[in-house]
């Protein structure tokens, strides 16, 4: 669950997507804007946004509100400027977190994110404490229906990606940071949408977590830290069964 189980993780998100579309167009919308802004407004050339349109299509984003946050990336509207910082720490259990923060406060972020792990019987690390154990990567998922093992391969191994994993759930293509611009456009043009597509921290090893207690106060970690508005994702190396997170949520 969470941290480790990554299509329990999707299917976590989507539900939280479903309940709050508020927040999830106001986290679009900032990093559509520091797409736009990296790389073009254009989206024939700026893989990044593509893969971002297609989330907030998904997500059924306003066409003008996705309009907008180009508009301020590029500089054609004014608007505020974010910055992208990521914060390390340890949640109950000695649960590695790494926490994606696009913000215009820092001092607010940082407050915030630091509140979040106090009330939960964690704490912020200093930066390199933790990341060490994530591998910092791209990461797409797609289900076994879309296509098979053989073809998945060959496109992503032609595009560059490092690895492709198989599951019963579907396949995970893992990717260095700066191949995933053409990872992401070589699915595109095979015609295969992932289920997911992100720049993660994908655990390099995982906690276990066993106990009732802790799996409820790590699970209330997770929604408080997504509840704050500057928070772009959390990712965590917890392994927790789904018997145990749903006894953990009732």
């Amino acid at each position: 669950m969470a941290g480790h189980n990554k299509w329990s993780k999707v299917k976590r998100a989507k539900a939280i997507t479903d309940s709050r579309k508020g927040k999830v167009f106001s986290r679009l919308s900032r990093e559509i804007t520091l797409a736009a802004k990296s790389g073009g407004g254009d989206p024939a050339g700026n893989a990044r946004l593509r893969t971002l349109l297609l989330k907030a299509r998904d997500a059924n984003m306003p066409v003008e509100n996705v309009d907008r946050a180009i508009q301020k990336g590029t500089g054609e509207l004014p608007g505020v400027v974010f910055e992208e910082m990521t914060y390390e720490g340890y949640g109950p259990g000695g649960v590695a977190f790494v926490v994606k923060v696009t913000t215009d406060n820092k001092t607010r972020a940082a407050q915030d994110v630091r509140s979040a792990f106090a009330r939960h019987g964690g704490n912020l690390a200093s930066t390199g404490a933790v990341s060490f154990q994530f591998l910092h990567a791209g990461q797409f998922l797609l289900t076994r229906e879309k296509t098979t093992e053989d073809a998945l391969l060959e496109i992503a191994l032609e595009a560059g990606a490092d690895d492709v994993v198989t599951s019963d759930q579907g396949y995970e293509v893992r990717c260095n940071v700066h191949a995933f611009d053409r990872v992401a456009h070589a699915l595109e043009h095979q015609g295969l949408k992932p289920d997911s597509a992100e720049i993660a921290y994908l655990p390099l090893s995982t906690v276990p977590v066993t106990e009732v207690a802790t799996a409820r106060t790590l699970l209330k970690l997770h929604d408080y830290l997504e509840e704050i508005d500057d928070v772009q994702a959390v990712y965590s190396n917890e392994e927790m069964d789904e018997a145990l997170a749903a006894a953990a949520q009732a």
